[in-house]
Formats: C-alpha cells, structure tokens, sequence
C-alpha cells in the first residue's frame, strides 16, 4: 500500500502492511496499549535493531502518561484494531531519544533494573557520565541519530482493560465504587468471598484515594467516610466466612476508632470468639446489646454459645495436659523405682555387715531416713523437704482456713496426699498453680463453688510447698506470695458462695496480717455480716467505704441487709427493745 503521511504530524510516514476491522478507535487517556514492535534501521539492508518477540514479551504504554518516546502513542492511535503497520520517523523530532528507551526495555527483558547503578541526574547526564549504553549498535546511534523504521501491531481489544486506580480521576473514581458494591453483592450471593472482598477492598481504596484530597473535617471528608463505612462491613463479612479472624479484628477496629456502630462491635465480637478471646468478645457483646436493645436476645444467645465453647476448649486443653504431665511422671516414677530398688538392696547389705547390735526397729527407723535423704522417698518425707517433723506429719500452713480453729493455726496434711508433689520440679508445679487456678476460676463462672474450693486449695498448698523451700527475705518469695494473694481471695470468694463464712473470717483475718487488700476486707465483712457480727461487719464496712469512696452504695445496701438480718434474729430470739438494747 502506498505511504502516506499522518495529519498534523510531520516527520512521520505510515505504510498499511495488513488492514485492520472497523473505525478508527477512540482511545480515552489511562487506555492501556499492549503491543509487539521491531525497529529497522533506514539502510538498503533494513538491518533489525530491536524485536520484542524475541524478547518474549510485548510492549506496553498508557495513553496520557508521558511515554519517552512520545511518538509512539501518536503511531499506536493511528491504527484500528488487527491492523500491522509500519512508520518511518526521521532522527531529528522524534527518533533522538530511542538508544536510551531501547537500554532500559533491553534490561528489562533481561530481568534486570534499567535503574541499577545510575546516579541522581536526567537520563542524558547518566549516558554522558558513563559514555556508553552497554550495547555497541546503540551508542552508533547515539552518535549519528538518524531515521529509523517500526513495524507494530497491537495485541488484544485496548478496551478490554480494566483501567488502575491511579489512573482515574476523582469522578471516575466515584462512578466506580457503586459498580464494585454491586459486583461484590452478587458474588455473595454466589458465596463466592473471596472475589467479593477483592470488590470491597478496591472499592474502600478509591474512596479512601479520593478522602486522601479532602480536607479532614470538611463536609465531603465525611460523606466520604461514611460511604467507606458499608464497604468495610461487607469485607469483613467476607472475611468472617472465610475464617480470616484476625484479619477481621484489624479493620473493624480501625473501623471503630472512627465510626461507633453495632455491626462493627458485633462483627469484631464474632472474629474475638472464635480465636478464644473471652474477655474481648464478652466485651462487645455486651457493648452491642447496649447500644441496639432489641438486639438482646442475639446477644444472650451469642454469649451462651461462647460458654458452651470455652467449656469445650477448656475441658479438650485439661485432659491434653494433664496426659502430658501424668505421662512425664510416670516415665520418673518408672527410672525413679528401678534406681529406688538398686539403693535399698545396697543399704541393707551395709547395715547387716555395720553390726546386729542394734535392735530391728532402729534399723529400719536409720533405713528409712537414709533412703528418704538421698532419694525423696514417698512413704515419709524428712523435714527439710516439706518443713514438717521427722515423725510422718507434715505441717504446711493453708491459706484457705477451711478447716482452721484460730488466726495462727496449721492444717495437719494427710501423708497419703505427700506424693503429689514428689517427682515435680519448680517449673512443673509452678505450672500446676497456673492450670489448678485456671481450672478454678472455670469452675467458679459455672456456679461449681465446691468444686472450683477444692482446685484452689490443692494450688495453695503447692505455694506452701514451694514457700517453705525458700528463703522468706528472697524475691522467689515475695513473687510466690504474689501468686497467694489471688487464689486465697478467690477461695474466700467461694467459701462466701457456700455460706462457710467462720472459714471466710478465719482465712481473711491471715490474709489481712499480710497484705491490706480492699477486696479482702470486703469480704470479711459480708462474712461478718453474714454471722451477725454486727459491730465488726460495720467496722469493715466503714474501712471499704474509706478505701473507696465510689464504693458507697453497694455499703449502704449492705448495711441494710444487715439490719434486716439483726432484726430477724432478735425475732427468733423472741427478744424486746430493751433487751436489744441493753
């Protein structure tokens, strides 16, 4: 076909090699043009400079934003679609700045940075520093610019392409996030979440692109943000289903910092459950039925299925580590007993040949301490294990009072519950305290006081036990009297559950010589109160009310309890005024 030059842009003529379907083509800026191109050289031998074909990858640019070589947007909008071209551009308006161009998409087709290694200058200055571009035919250009040759053809319909955000303008922007809710509802409705929160999330982008301009404050920054508000919602639904919780938590509670509104709440509670937040899920259930009532009946049924759960992972986590823990012992025990059988045959060989002068209770009395001094034997530990006597009875002060008479009196401990803390180390019965006082507090939010009393004390009395092992000056101490200090309030709070309010008085009256607690004293005096010590009940109550002002109501409800009780009594007691009185 013949040349012809292109309108309105001189230095440039184009030869039709195949003829393409259709109009002209209306390329709006931001279109994307993908491409294949050889560049000749205008000689009798048209030698071939560069081919993306065998470079193995097409060429791309974007209509509008600034191509180095300007002219070829202008020779890419000339063509229709299908259609292969070809265009002679002389070297003095449009063909100058090729050898560089051609540099940088060489190295990229090679995988490598076009930007390696160039200083902070113009792309002119870093060829002129390093007086090359690397490729020979190229610097021969750079030396003698002259016309060149390119054969192009585009590949695929340029407007099938979805255009990126960075290249919309601001109303573009806008018309675009209601096409991509849409988009996103119906893959929800195909179940299909993933693609739906890719919808949301790009839709949340250009809205958050176009608020990025707005002053903050100003009545578009709002609108804006309150159009981000059902996006976010949605994505985190999409989230939820599938599974991606922590993912969820993040954005609702950035969401949140922002915007106060229940479906954030309720959607974070959702995320909280079910990686085993209690405490973060109780809390914005709650913190939901609060701001929407009619929304209590979910909540209460939501908060009762997180119960049920937690009780699930509590009971699958005890049998998980209590068979740990009882396998490891019993592998000790096992290695313990075979070196226990080996110690005893070689003791009664040495006593036997040491002499027959003693009688055969002494010799089992100095056996038996021997093997308790050298290996922990179960039977009867020595004093300077458990702080107990040499006779059997170990005394290990309880913290719970249960079964105490006086402020400074002992508990007795049964020899036969000893064992249980043979074969544990620090470490292990540390542990033991953690999971007995874990186990409790469980067992206390199920109403079990009995049971919940019983893990307590068993903890407690491995505080002793450790206690007893160190120095009472020492941090280990100080830090293990830390440890007490809640499982003794917690078991007094047990103790008041199942009306043993003497055991309460007793347990609170040693706890108090140590440590002045408010909660500790609150409670002695409803156990006071309870007893009808009325003067020692008013006397704590007072000491609560100075400790905390904003404890006042729950003090005067108290008291009035109190009264009522008295009057009660004195009723059943069949006595007067006076005699009350008096």
């Amino acid at each position: 076909m013949e040349e012809t030059y292109l309108l309105n842009h001189p230095g440039v003529r184009k030869k039709i090699l195949a003829g393409g379907t259709g109009p002209l083509p209306h390329f709006p800026p931001g279109t994307k043009l993908v491409f294949h191109f050889q560049t000749l050289l205008d000689n009798f031998e048209r030698t071939v400079i560069d081919d993306s074909r065998l470079a193995g990858r097409p060429a791309e640019i974007f209509v509008g934003k600034m191509f180095k070589m300007e002219v070829w947007e202008t020779l890419l909008t000339s063509m229709r679609v299908g259609e292969v071209a070809e265009f002679w551009c002389d070297a003095v308006q449009h063909t100058g700045l090729y050898p560089i161009v051609s540099k940088g998409m060489r190295l990229i087709a090679q995988g490598k940075d076009p930007l390696e290694g160039q200083r902070h200058m113009c792309g002119m200055g870093n060829l002129f520093y390093y007086h090359s571009t690397g490729f020979p035919e190229l610097d021969e250009l750079m030396r003698t610019p002259q016309p060149l040759i390119f054969i192009m053809e585009q590949v695929g319909d340029p407007m099938s392409y979805h255009r990126e955000s960075w290249m919309m303008e601001k109303d573009e922007k806008l018309q675009t996030v209601p096409i991509l809710h849409m988009q996103g509802n119906e893959l929800v409705k195909q179940r299909q979440f993933r693609d739906a929160a890719s919808k949301y999330k790009e839709a949340v982008l250009l809205l958050k692109a176009v608020q990025s301009r707005e002053m903050p404050g100003d009545i578009d920054y709002i609108n804006l943000g309150r159009m981000i508000i059902p996006l976010e919602l949605n994505y985190c639904q999409c989230m939820l289903e599938l599974e991606e919780y922590y993912e969820v938590i993040e954005h609702t509670t950035e969401l949140l910092e922002k915007h106060k509104c229940v479906k954030g709440y309720y959607k974070r509670a959702k995320a909280h459950a079910a990686v085993w937040n209690e405490k973060e899920a109780r809390r914005d259930f709650n913190m939901v039925g609060n701001l929407d009532i009619t929304l209590a009946s979910l909540v209460h049924r939501e908060l009762r299925a997180l119960s049920e759960r937690m009780k699930v992972k509590y009971w699958e986590e005890k049998e998980k580590y209590w068979n740990m823990l009882e396998t490891k012992e019993n592998k000790e025990e096992e290695e313990e007993g075979h070196d226990d059988d080996d110690e005893e045959e070689e003791e009664k060989e040495e006593i036997e040949d040491k002499g027959k002068q003693e009688d055969s209770e002494s010799v089992t009395r100095e056996s038996k301490d021997e093997v308790g001094e050298e290996k922990g034997k179960e039977e009867s530990p020595s004093k300077d294990e458990l702080g107990g006597d040499k006779e059997g009875t170990v005394k290990v002060t309880l913290a719970e009072g249960a079964g105490n008479k006086g402020e400074a009196n002992s508990s007795e401990i049964n020899p036969d519950a000893l064992p249980k803390t043979e074969g544990k180390d620090w470490q292990q019965m540390l542990r033991l305290v953690m999971l007995l006082q874990n186990e409790g507090n469980f067992l206390f939010k199920e109403n079990h006081f009995e049971e919940a009393s019983v893990k307590f004390k068993e903890a407690i009395e491995y505080v002793d036990f450790l206690q007893n092992k160190v120095d009472q000056e020492s941090d280990d101490w100080e830090s293990l009297e830390k440890v007490r200090l809640p499982l003794t309030l917690n078991l007094s709070q047990c103790m008041l559950e199942l009306e043993h309010h003497q055991q309460v008085v007793e347990l609170i009256n040693k706890l108090l010589k140590k440590h002045k607690n408010f909660k500790a004293v609150y409670q002695r005096a409803l156990a006071h109160a309870s007893l009808c010590n009325e003067d020692k009940a008013r006397r704590d109550f007072a000491m609560v009310e100075k400790l905390d002002p904003k404890f006042k109501p729950f003090v005067r409800q108290e008291l009035k309890k109190l009264g009522e009780r008295i009057r009660t009594m004195h009723i059943r007691q069949n006595k007067t005024y006076r005699d009350t009185t008096q």
